[in-house]
């Protein structure tokens, strides 16, 4: 193998604001968007405030913003904690397909709690660093050609906040080897919440948040790290994946910027499930509805099977419900989409949802690709004995078939105003306008204010 942390550092230690392509530039606009949004949106979970109780008891002083109603500040590890566990609560955070990595939940809160605590960082400050971030956390992921096994979100994302920490932060290369050591002495995130289907999972998220800063911590308080902490013997590779070549990664850096690579959700759903639910909205524009339906499978290659094939349950958790095909495809039958309310305890009970998803069946095509989303094809063989066929090759909101500005601006304001429980204009547009001009703010902390609603006080 290659040695990839010497790689990374020194392409955080010459990357300028200038070397980032337009499709970077524009794909750091939109993606810090979008995730303040999702962000805001988790707070109006109900167990976002049994996190942020746990979190309270760790510490309550400090200078970073919790994003959403209920306004909290707190110290920047324990708003990474919360802000990412809110990110991905709903499982409405962009992802990056290949790496099977969401880089922004992990990333924007660790570097947004940061910029909380150092005021005056500038919007190309951190642009940069997030662009650098996410090259690492996708680029870990990309370099795998083996099915994921342990939570990859996480465990790839702490590797890249820390690096965007410390960018910020101005390390040197020797403190950024630490860093990066001490964010794998920190590594942890199993798959096996995801099997279960419980909240484990953004928790997991949070606290590789939390220990990207923890990490950067340790190392500017003199701490040294491991240096070899990718590709060492007990490095991350070593440890949570099972084949892995980053050569081709490392040989585009500079040239491929990973944040451009970057998909919305336009679901708030996993992303296994979202090119279901789209043939499910072909399928209802052919004259598909659960009345004549008999049967629908959707044929998809193996990790849509695996990660949203569950069967679908009268007594699911929400997030369970939220990796559950069968109940997201029959939602998007019954109404023509998937949205933030679909997942009330009302929601999740109707009756008439669940036995139309006891009537969707995922199968696996027998793809060798471990990382592929696409093809999928769906079929519904109606009562009356018809098949209606929909198939796509790309998912929607991905950079093959992407959202709409206009559509992307909708899911934000559908956000905010979920997560304050009330539409919130002045913040919108705030944030909006603050992030498409984000290269030329001072201070980018006051977009942390915004979201938690202070600056709107």
């Amino acid at each position: 193998m290659t040695n990839m942390v010497d790689a990374f550092v020194r392409h955080a230690q010459s990357t300028q604001f200038a070397d980032l392509s337009d499709a970077a530039v524009r794909a750091t606009k939109t993606y810090v968007l979008d995730t303040l949004g999702v962000g805001i949106a988790g707070a109006a979970v109900p167990l976002t405030n049994n996190v942020r109780a746990s979190a309270a008891h760790w510490a309550s002083d400090g200078a970073a913003q919790v994003w959403g109603r209920g306004q909290m500040v707190t110290t920047p590890a324990n708003a990474a904690f919360i802000n990412g566990f809110q990110i991905h609560c709903q499982e409405y955070d962009c992802v990056h397909e290949p790496a099977v990595v969401h880089p922004m939940a992990t990333i924007l809160a660790a570097l947004m709690a940061e910029c909380d605590a150092r005021p005056s960082i500038y919007g190309t400050e951190l642009m940069v660093a997030l662009a650098l971030a996410v090259d690492l956390a996708a680029g870990i992921g990309v370099s795998v050609t083996s099915p994921i096994k342990f939570f990859r979100p996480a465990n790839a994302g702490i590797f890249g906040a820390t690096l965007g920490i410390s960018r910020l932060r101005r390390f040197s290369s020797e403190q950024t080897k630490d860093a990066l050591g001490y964010a794998l002495a920190f590594n942890s995130g199993t798959m096996q919440a995801h099997v279960e289907g419980k909240p484990a999972l953004p928790i997991q998220i949070g606290n590789a948040a939390r220990g990207a800063i923890m990490a950067c911590d340790m190392a500017e308080a003199g701490m040294p790290g491991p240096h070899d902490s990718l590709e060492g013997p007990f490095g991350y590779f070593a440890l949570f994946e099972d084949e892995a070549d980053p050569s081709d990664v490392i040989s585009k850096l500079g040239k491929v910027w990973r944040i451009a690579e970057v998909s919305h959700k336009p679901f708030p759903t996993g992303r296994a499930a979202q090119g279901g639910i789209v043939l499910m909205q072909k399928l209802r524009a052919a004259g598909v509805t659960e009345v004549n339906v008999k049967q629908v499978t959707l044929t998809a290659p193996p990790l849509i099977h695996r990660l949203v094939g569950r069967p679908i349950q009268s007594d699911m958790s929400v997030n369970y419900a939220r990796l559950c095909f069968q109940y997201s495809g029959a939602v998007a039958l019954k109404s023509g989409g998937v949205g933030l309310d679909d997942f009330s305890e009302t929601a999740l009970r109707d009756p008439e949802t669940l036995a139309l998803g006891a009537r969707i069946q995922v199968i696996d095509d027998g793809s060798e690709d471990p990382a592929a989303f696409t093809p999928q094809i769906a079929r519904a063989q109606l009562q009356d004995g018809r098949t209606i066929e929909a198939q796509i090759d790309a998912l929607y909101g991905s950079p093959a078939d992407p959202m709409s500005e206009e559509a992307h601006l909708n899911k934000f304001r559908d956000c905010v105003t979920f997560g304050f429980g009330e539409p919130r204009p002045m913040i919108v547009d705030r944030l909006i306008h603050l992030t498409e001009t984000l290269e030329t703010v001072a201070d980018v902390s006051v977009l942390s204010r915004l979201a938690a609603g202070v600056e709107a006080d």
